[in-house]
């Protein structure tokens, strides 16, 4: 990989309100924001929101399709922007630095508005 290389971009079904059930039952966080509306509604944002770690979770498997998990060294984010269901996500990555014994990539998850909604850097070893 060269500095400026980028990964194949990754496309997310729609975000659904069942997803955020699921992920609430698989993840053990049931924080009423991201399942009930009439709370979400309440607390002002117009509806539930989706968990920022499964945002999270969808940069983590694209770079897992783009480079062996054996190599990655280090994965961090930073959450940007909440996410509502009916938004498609697309993860995209491209190679950011060539450092001694490894390559510094970033990663971010975007809307179809292009709004960054979590931003990544993760590190693979060569």
């Amino acid at each position: 990989m060269n500095v400026g290389y980028q990964f194949d971009p990754i496309q997310k079904e729609e975000i659904t309100h069942t997803q955020l059930v699921r992920y609430a039952g698989a993840s053990g966080d049931f924080n009423p924001l991201h399942t009930v509306v009439p709370f979400a509604e309440e607390a002002g944002l117009g509806g539930v929101i989706a968990h920022g770690m499964l945002i999270m979770g969808f940069i983590g498997q694209a770079i897992g399709e783009w480079v062996s998990v054996d190599d990655l060294a280090k994965f961090s984010v930073r959450f940007k922007a909440i996410t509502k269901p009916g938004e498609k996500i697309t993860v995209r990555g491209k190679v950011i630095d060539d450092k001694d014994g490894c390559w510094v990539c970033e990663a971010e998850a975007v809307n179809e508005g292009g709004e960054v909604k979590v931003k990544g850097i993760f590190e693979v070893r060569k």
